[in-house]
């Protein structure tokens, strides 16, 4: 959807990376909000921002939108510092899509709502009509874009946000929390319009708790907890922090005189830990592997043991227990 609306603040180069942050933190009150944050996003990247409630994650991307001053640290926007007389050209470099869906006109249509919204972005109103027809068939509301907001479902008001946040191509998208409240299907279609801006080159920061979604979606991860850093890299490289595996599975006594609880956790003692999945059942267990135990050595010590595995499948994903390592870490 380039076509030289895209706006460009004075002072930008192509050059210039769109997010570079260092050692932002900020105090409300008695409450230490961030805690010496950097953070840098590329062209073309879902950086994804990920920490449970009250990580700081929303605060950080009110300082990155211009709305909240930092107490310390630098902040650059695309080579520009979004605080004093540039903040209001930084501000139209970097579009939301925020968490909540208060934050349309609900009286009146879709496509209303696109207009005036593209009018504050300083578009001619008949270029803000044409982007508007445009963002609602890219985010498949074209049939609806003459009904009330107020009538919307709440995964339409979702996508209205996102052809919100595309009127003006922007090179920096913000999305907090966007798809925590969707149905598989929602969450989808929210994710493969932020790709489509990725693609043609937008930076992305992705704020998440939701540590399912960012497998296969984000290029690079920063985890807050408690308004600090825990962990900036790949998502294989956060995977790589979670020290134990753990497996769900059922096993089965050849020998009906053998216990399988009791021979397991016998063979896997120097592997690692077995314990029954549910109740007084001694057959569905979790096996939690040591670092560095591959699983196909530990399922098969089980089978020359006289145990039949009859099924094996992740207890929790490796994203998972590296999000609750994490967050488990006290604050210095």
């Amino acid at each position: 959807m380039t076509d030289g609306s895209s706006i460009q603040a004075p002072g930008t180069t192509v050059g210039e990376r769109p997010i570079e942050a260092e050692g932002l933190s900020r105090r409300f009150g008695a409450v230490r909000a961030l805690r010496d944050v950097s953070l840098r996003v590329e062209r073309g990247e879902v950086h994804a921002l990920l920490g449970p409630n009250g990580a700081g994650k929303t605060t950080l991307l009110r300082i990155l939108t211009g709305l909240v001053d930092p107490d310390e640290g630098r902040l650059r926007i695309l080579g520009i510092d979004p605080i004093g007389g540039a903040a209001q050209y930084v501000k139209r470099l970097v579009a939301v899509v925020p968490s909540g869906d208060r934050t349309f006109y609900l009286r009146i249509s879709g496509l209303e709502n696109l207009v005036f919204f593209g009018r504050l972005l300083g578009l001619p109103r008949s270029r803000a009509a044409e982007r508007a027809w445009e963002c609602l068939a890219a985010v498949g509301l074209t049939d609806a874009a003459k009904g009330r907001v107020g009538v919307y479902s709440h995964g339409m008001q979702k996508r209205l946000a996102v052809a919100r946040a595309l009127m003006a191509d922007p090179p920096i998208l913000l999305v907090d929390e966007a798809t925590h409240d969707l149905d598989p299907q929602g969450a989808r279609t929210v994710q493969g319009l932020v790709t489509g801006a990725v693609e043609r080159g937008a930076a992305v920061v992705w704020a998440t708790q939701r540590v399912d979604e960012i497998r296969g979606f984000a290029d690079r991860v920063t985890f807050l907890d408690r308004g600090a850093v825990r962990f900036c890299g790949s998502v294989p490289q956060l995977m790589a922090v979670s020290i134990t595996q753990r497996f769900a599975v059922h096993l089965r006594a050849r020998d009906r005189g053998l216990d399988v609880l009791s021979v397991a956790r016998d063979v896997v003692r120097s592997m690692g830990v077995v314990d029954p999945l549910s109740g007084e059942d001694r057959e569905h267990l979790v096996l939690s592997l040591r670092e560095g135990v591959i699983l196909g050595d530990a399922l098969a010590a089980l089978t020359a043991s006289g145990v039949q595995v009859l099924a094996c499948r992740d207890e929790r994903s490796g994203l998972e227990e590296a999000f609750l390592r994490l967050a488990s870490k006290e604050t210095s």
